[in-house]
């Protein structure tokens, strides 16, 4: 008797299986397949934030990079700014360029001596 009841008992186990097998779709692989099939639009909605902030980055460093050398040129400037104020500076530099003081004689030497 208590085999008559175990049979009964897997009799409608196995013709859910059968109709399982003879309907050809395995819920299991097209879930797997649905799961991958979303991974991969998450993965390639993720592609162009990740490109624009590749992007930004490169253009943040090259910008840091130029505001370096235009402070380190700003303070070159500064210097040279606060040397002319000199008034003994800004002879010197009139001078190079061939300026003379009111009063002075300026001579000019062509094909001086070497």
């Amino acid at each position: 008797m208590a085999s008559t009841t175990a049979q009964r008992r897997s009799a409608p186990r196995r013709r859910a299986s059968h109709a399982l097998a003879s309907s050809g779709i395995r819920w299991d692989r097209l879930g797997r397949v649905a799961l991958l099939a979303l991974l991969g639009v998450i993965l390639l909605l993720y592609i162009s934030p990740a490109k624009h902030w590749v992007e930004q980055s490169r253009t943040a460093s090259a910008q840091s990079e130029e505001l370096r050398g235009l402070e380190a040129e700003n303070a070159k400037l500064k210097q040279r700014a606060a040397q002319l104020r000199n008034p003994d500076t800004l002879e010197q530099e009139a001078r190079k360029l061939g300026m003379v003081r009111n009063g002075e004689r300026a001579y000019v030497i062509e094909n001086p001596p070497k």
